[in-house]
């Protein structure tokens, strides 16, 4: 009996949580492939795509969801974008909670590392209270925009419009039944606001948002909390200034627009990017460097345990935070008057040079496989890593073999580099070290 307990727990957390997400996009992939899921046929490829972008919680579609999906579809892929934002395992953990049924030691395990959290004391708790969480944020925020879209829409539509958007937006999903997404939107700081409120929150990350409830003081917040409510911030007042400033003056975006709606519209997408994927600009009319700092801000994402992805907000800011103590002579980077490991510092580049890699081995893929200019087919990669889903419009342009390598870029950034490397490796650790010898850098 012990032999058989030992066995089942050396199972890989990392390979179920990935594998579960594979299980998720076939399942979704069958269902939007269904005669009754879409008004037009669709291929299996881009039945794929959507099914993947869904469950990622990207945003990048190959076809318009709100013509092309029945209401039948639509809501396969609203389920998919619920699992996909707060994770296989939690979902399947919800389902035991309401069942009445015991969460297992393995159970508690992957939802540990799903979560990130140093033991699994106290995990089955943080689950509930991101459950309850995520169910009272969601229904707030579905009440008061069927409230703002009755007068436009009617009660059954606006309440189906809100149910849709939130979900997406409070799983940094970005997919929209508006043909234009949110582009007609530009002028309603109503909806702008409860959206954008709604991807930032989720793009925080659970555990920040439950750190923040239990401990009401500043002071009290864990070092991580404490750097994404900062960095996030920070980031992205800086980035609305920036955006503000860059299409001041470009009448394809927001020139034309007044003062007020150009802040609204310059605030929301300084936001998005943040792995959100909604739109209210077109993006192939944006000006070079607004595109160029939209994918540094798509590969930054979000934060750990969240609906978001990139290489995370936490990851970026330990790397500079590293880089200031290396120029400063000090031995460990410190913030808060806390001291940050060098296993962090070590895991952070290790996580920014492979993401780096993927983009760019992905991108030089697409420029043999496309017949399509390159900066869309950069800021396509950038995009599809971060699980952000915005576009230049090339999307519906890809060919198969396109759809399936975004496909995976998707997947790949959705589970993380980390994920990766240790489903393909078997780390184990060693008592020994070579000499010392000297490397000249720089």
């Amino acid at each position: 009996m012990l032999k058989h307990k030992k066995r089942k727990l050396l199972v890989s957390p990392p390979l179920i949580i990935a594998g579960s997400f594979l299980c998720l996009i076939a399942l979704g992939t069958i269902l939007l492939k269904l005669p009754f899921a879409t008004t037009t046929s669709v291929s299996w490829v881009d039945a794929l795509f959507v099914a993947t972008s869904a469950t990622t919680v990207t945003g990048l579609s190959v076809f318009d969801p709100g013509t092309t999906l029945t209401l039948f579809g639509e809501l396969v892929l609203l389920f998919l974008i619920q699992c996909g934002g707060i994770g296989t395992m939690t979902f399947a953990v919800a389902i035991l909670l309401l069942l009445g049924k015991k969460v297992g030691l393995q159970n508690r395990i992957y939802l540990q590392e799903s979560f990130n959290q140093q033991s699994i004391g106290g995990i089955v708790k943080l689950t509930k209270l991101i459950l309850i969480f995520v169910l009272t944020v969601e229904s707030v925020a579905i009440s008061l925009l069927t409230l703002h879209w009755i007068p436009t829409y009617g009660f059954s539509d606006a309440f189906y419009y809100s149910l849709f958007h939130v979900v997406s937006a409070f799983n940094n999903a970005g997919f929209s039944l508006f043909a234009d997404n949110l582009m007609g939107f530009t002028s309603d700081p109503i909806v702008n606001l409860i959206l954008s409120s709604l991807f930032i929150i989720g793009g925080l990350g659970f555990v920040v948002v439950v750190d923040i409830f239990q401990k009401k003081s500043f002071r009290t917040w864990s070092l991580h909390t404490k750097m994404m409510v900062i960095g996030t911030i920070g980031l992205n007042v800086f980035a609305a200034i920036t955006l503000f400033l860059l299409e001041f003056n470009n009448d394809s975006t927001i020139g034309k627009m007044s003062l007020w709606d150009k802040i609204f519209t310059s605030y929301f997408t300084a936001v998005t990017p943040r792995t959100a994927g909604f739109n209210m600009i077109d993006y192939g009319q944006m000006e070079d460097p607004s595109l160029l700092f939209t994918m540094f801000l798509m590969f930054i994402g979000g934060g750990s345990a969240s609906t978001a992805s990139g290489i995370k907000l936490t990851t970026f800011m330990v790397t500079l935070l590293a880089t200031f103590a290396f120029f400063r002579f000090q031995e460990e980077p410190s913030l808060f008057g806390r001291s940050i490991r060098k296993e962090t510092v070590i895991r952070s580049l290790a996580i920014s040079t492979v993401s780096l890699a993927i983009v760019f081995l992905f991108t030089f893929a697409l420029t043999i496989s496309e017949k399509l200019p390159l900066l869309p087919l950069v800021f396509e990669v950038f995009s599809a890593f971060g699980t952000v889903g915005l576009t230049m419009g090339i999307t519906n342009q890809l060919s198969n073999i396109g759809e399936v390598l975004i496909s995976i870029v998707m997947f790949l950034g959705r589970i993380g580099p980390l994920t990766l490397f240790f489903i393909l490796t078997k780390p184990k650790k060693v008592n020994y070290r070579y000499p010392y010898d000297q490397v000249i850098t720089g």
